[in-house]
């Protein structure tokens, strides 16, 4: 059960007696978010889907004075609190640094929250949360400082950069337990407390609020490589999120564009420039936060990474707790087909072919030219693939189905049993590097390539040769006139070489024409 401390009383006597008094006349003060106060404007109380006038009277300089003659200093930030209340003051000026709004936002400890992750952070593993402004980040990682210290006994050091985690004051707030509390001047050297923590007070845990920066990822790279555990809020919702962002993609281990000599991306059939993951990740485990009862969590964070540069899509662990404080743990969308596939030591990506090959098998699609079953593939892509080459295939939910399997690399070589039945009934198997569309388009056509007299093999078959005229002799080479269709493959067949193709002429007359790298 969740127990809720929010010492609204102390935050109603800093406000003007008239505000005050019409804030607890309002019914509903246990959802209040925040007290908003614009110069020459109504007070205002905010709610989740609610926001009430509290006066008909105007805010005015003496009732802004009156609040600021009442807490604490504002730093640089333009934040200020409440003495030993989890309260936060935020304010805004003037041109001329005069205070003309404040929001003061309703602090609250939430005992209890830890529940729901206790397992993860317990673990000494470093712990990433995430989740959208007001969700509960900061409300879950006091609570982890307090469960650890004294639960768990441990040296935590919080690095408290707006005083959010423990309150105002120099006295942190007994929300955070026994844990110790270093306050930050300003919030752009929370890098330089962070470090300063590790060397000068020997913890065992680091409790961060909000890495923002590419020093405070830096910092905290440091404190992890040291051996102290971290468990941090950083800007952003999920892990994709926190992947794609070039100032916090370390944190996950960082992203690097890696380019392959030509050869070797012919060999793989993938372009010259791929991304991969450049480090292991500054946390072991990815915490996205939903609401106060419910996360997704992702326990190899490093896992995760790889299959979505790779193209896999990778469900979370989904935890939720209900009133009565009873967990539950979801293995996500595919049951005991997921406890299957990781029986195999297949990745979470084969989790959608072991439930496909345990449900009721439909008859094939009458008369297609292959029957295909995709073994760890993305179903959406090969469908996609399907209908961008026009191939006359059709997907199969078993392998008793099929004719024919198109599987990934990693999987090919870790050799389930699935591919063994495969090999065993000699039904083809065709591996692709990535799990891309064009890898998926490339392996379609090269099942096409199988049948006599088609027109688009004939026309891939002549653009490989030109291509190899081009390589050899240095020269451009012109292709018979084509359809757009198949002239936008042997586009993508040329620059699959490194080598510049255009189309010339019109229709129907129109063709490709090859040329080297840079010639024109």
């Amino acid at each position: 059960m969740l127990n809720i401390t929010d010492d609204l009383d102390t935050l109603l006597e800093v406000l003007p007696a008239n505000v005050a008094d019409a804030v607890r006349a309002r019914p509903n003060n246990f959802a209040l978010l925040e007290i908003v106060l614009d110069l020459g404007r109504p007070p205002e109380a905010r709610y989740p889907h609610e926001e009430a006038v509290l006066s008909e009277t105007e805010v005015t300089e003496a009732d802004i004075d009156f609040v600021v003659s009442r807490i604490g200093m504002f730093t640089s930030d333009n934040r200020a609190g409440i003495e030993r209340t989890l309260h936060r003051i935020s304010c805004m000026r003037n041109r001329q640094g005069r205070i003309i709004g404040l929001t003061l936002r309703v602090g609250r400890a939430v005992f209890g929250t830890i529940r729901i992750i206790d397992d993860l952070v317990r673990d000494e593993k470093s712990v990433l949360l995430l989740g959208r402004p007001g969700v509960g980040k900061t409300t879950m990682l006091r609570e982890v400082a307090r469960f650890l210290a004294d639960d768990q006994n441990k040296r935590v050091i919080v690095v408290d950069t707006s005083n959010e985690i423990a309150g105002d004051g120099d006295i942190p707030h007994p929300g955070i337990g026994s844990a110790r509390r270093m306050q930050v001047p300003s919030p752009e050297l929370q890098h330089a407390v962070m470090i300063e923590a590790v060397e000068n007070h020997m913890p065992e845990v680091i409790i961060i609020d909000e890495i923002g920066t590419d020093r405070e990822a830096a910092a905290a790279r440091t404190i992890a490589e040291r051996g102290v555990q971290l468990i941090a809020t950083a800007h952003g919702n999920t892990l994709e999120n926190l992947v794609m962002n070039p100032t916090l993609s370390d944190l996950v281990g960082g992203i690097e564009s890696v380019t392959l000599s030509d050869e070797e991306a012919r060999r793989r059939g993938t372009q010259k420039s791929i991304l991969e993951r450049r480090a292991p990740p500054t946390f072991d485990i990815l915490v996205e936060i939903q609401s106060y009862n419910q996360v997704a969590v992702h326990k190899s964070v490093s896992e995760t990474v790889d299959s979505i540069l790779r193209g896999y899509e990778v469900p979370p662990e989904m935890r939720e707790l209900d009133p009565g404080g009873e967990l539950t743990i979801g293995k996500g969308p595919a049951g005991k087909e997921q406890h299957r596939a990781e029986s195999a030591g297949l990745p979470t990506a084969a989790v959608a072919d072991f439930a496909a090959a345990a449900a009721p098998r439909p008859p094939p699609e009458p008369g297609p030219e292959r029957r295909i079953y995709p073994f760890g593939v993305s179903r959406q892509r090969l469908k996609q693939a399907l209908r961008e080459t026009q191939f006359p295939g059709a997907l199969v939910d078993h392998l008793d189905d099929a004719d024919v399997v198109v599987t990934l690399r990693p999987y090919y070589r870790r050799k389930p049993q699935t591919l063994h039945d495969a090999e065993a009934r000699s039904i083809p198997i065709y591996v692709v590097k990535s799990n891309t569309v064009v890898q998926l388009e490339q392996v379609l056509l090269t099942m096409r390539s199988e049948r006599a007299n088609d027109p688009v093999t004939t026309a891939l078959k002549e653009a490989e040769d030109a291509i190899g005229q081009v390589l050899n002799k240095y020269n451009p080479v012109d292709l018979n006139p084509q359809n757009s269709y198949i002239r936008r493959l042997q586009h993508m067949t040329a620059q699959r070489y490194n080598l510049m193709s255009r189309s010339v002429g019109k229709d129907p007359n129109r063709f490709v024409r090859i040329t080297p790298s840079g010639a024109r």
